[in-house]
This record gives C-alpha cells, structure tokens and sequence, in this order.
C-alpha cells in the first residue's frame, strides 16, 4: 500500500537545524507532480510549508520559512528532505510528508494531496 513515512525529528534549542526526510513507496513515483512538507501546532490549522516538482526540482516555500528552510530531493530513493535552520520556537509543530498524483491545483492546498504520511514532531526551545 501506500506509504509516505517521515523520520528526523526532534527535540532542538532555538537557532538549531534538523533534517527531515520522506521516503514514498508503494505506488508508482513517477506519478508525483508535487511532494510537500505541511505542519500543524497544537490548537492550529495545518499550513504548507514547502514543496518541490519532483520532474525539475523547482520549489515553493512559505513566507514564515523562505530563507531558513531548504526543500530537496532524491528521486532515486523516493525521497524529500526538508532541511531546517535557524529554527524559532513558532516552528514548532507535527510535519507532514504529502504527495500530490494529479496535475493542476495549488501547492499549498492540502485538499489538492492525496497521500499524506503520519508526521514527525518538531519542537523547538527558546
């Protein structure tokens, strides 16, 4: 079946990096026009964060993020990075790894995703 499985987070002070990454399997990857990290902090609504073309490796980036994260990817191994740095204590937050198969829609639009993986938390300490 499906799976998008997130690993590299944790716990890191304010100023600090980390690296997730997402590996996809189970369906046919070629198929992916857009990979995506979105995230959720308690009590808000889950937000876009970046997101990148696996056929031409452009990107897309947040506003909150745009000069501290850098979205990339391997498609040899199925698999986005999401490196963060400089991290704030507001990036705080479940990641989500999502997949988007069909074309059109928009990059932060989570509704345009069809496969999403089950997070990995990020906290970040002032």
């Amino acid at each position: 079946q499906v799976q998008l499985v997130e690993s590299g987070g944790g716990s890191v002070q304010a100023g600090g990096s980390l690296r997730l990454s997402c590996a996809a399997s189970g369906y046919n990857y070629r198929r992916t026009n857009r990979m995506a990290w979105f995230r959720q902090a308690p009590g808000k609504e889950r937000e876009a964060v970046a997101a990148i073309n696996p056929d031409d490796g452009s990107s897309d980036y947040s506003d909150s993020v745009k000069g501290r994260f850098t979205i990339s990817q391997d498609n040899a191994k199925n698999t986005v990075y999401l490196q963060m740095n400089s991290l704030k204590p507001e990036d705080t937050a479940m990641y989500y790894c999502a997949a988007r198969v069909q074309y059109g829609g928009r990059w932060w639009n989570e509704n345009d995703y069809n496969y999403w993986g089950r997070g990995t938390q990020v906290t970040v300490s002032s």
